[in-house]
């Protein structure tokens, strides 16, 4: 019964929250904090699934100007949560097929979001050229899941080397979101779904001198040591 309460909250919520969200948007269509406030909203819902959000942010991230941020992807869970960290000024990227989900996909790309089409690799450095611009020329922050997908307890994935490049291309630091493993952990039927951590670590100056691979091996190896240590509670 409780998990029926639930599922129902969460459709009645995307509804509405894409209802008015699209009314925001019509209004300052591609303003550049639309995603921070629809964002603030669905990370709002982590309450509803009986989750605790606990967030700590490392002190050189304030006010550090625009990014790139990389975030662990592990199943649709993330929606309700990993949203609740998303700054102001900051857009994300997405995969192309989001846009063909009613009313969410117009969302996500009035709201100033970017849509990658990832099966077409000319396609998708030139998106991914774009978004630097938006980088340079806006001072906008981009926000990024380098695995490609979601894990769904694989662990955390290899990493793409795209976010790197931009990172690369516009002089940005990348600022890794870690979050502790969800998946198999909510239960829509269960009450209190304890703590889930996520925590945003210091931003990481990408040296013009080393690849954009090794770059990616290397903050994937300090991110997953930083998952490893959120599992525990630490």
């Amino acid at each position: 019964m409780l998990a029926l309460l639930r599922i129902v909250a969460m459709a009645m919520f995307i509804i509405f929250s894409c209802v008015f969200g699209l009314a925001l948007c019509i209004i300052r269509p591609f303003h550049r904090n639309n995603v921070h406030v629809i964002a603030s909203w669905f990370g709002s819902m982590a309450r509803v699934i009986g989750v605790e959000l606990v967030i700590d942010r490392a002190p050189e991230v304030k006010d550090i100007g625009p990014a790139l941020y990389v975030a662990n992807h592990q199943n649709n869970y993330d929606l309700f949560t990993l949203p609740a960290v998303v700054p102001q000024n900051t857009v994300s990227m997405g995969k192309k097929s989001l846009k063909w989900i009613p009313f969410f996909g117009q969302l996500y790309w009035l709201s100033g979001n970017i849509l990658i089409d990832r099966a077409n690799r000319s396609k998708a450095v030139g998106t991914l050229d774009r978004a630097v611009q938006k980088i340079k020329q806006k001072g906008l922050s981009l926000w990024m899941f380098p695995e490609g997908t979601r894990s769904y307890d694989r662990g955390l994935l290899p990493f793409k080397t795209g976010a790197f490049h931009a990172a690369k291309s516009a002089q940005v630091p990348i600022i890794p979101v870690c979050m502790s493993s969800t998946q198999n952990k909510i239960k829509l039927n269960r009450w209190d779904n304890g703590k889930v951590y996520i925590s945003i670590l210091a931003p990481i100056e990408l040296s013009a001198d080393v690849s954009a691979r090794e770059h990616a091996n290397n903050i994937h190896a300090k991110m997953a040591g930083r998952i490893a240590q959120l599992d525990k509670g630490e």
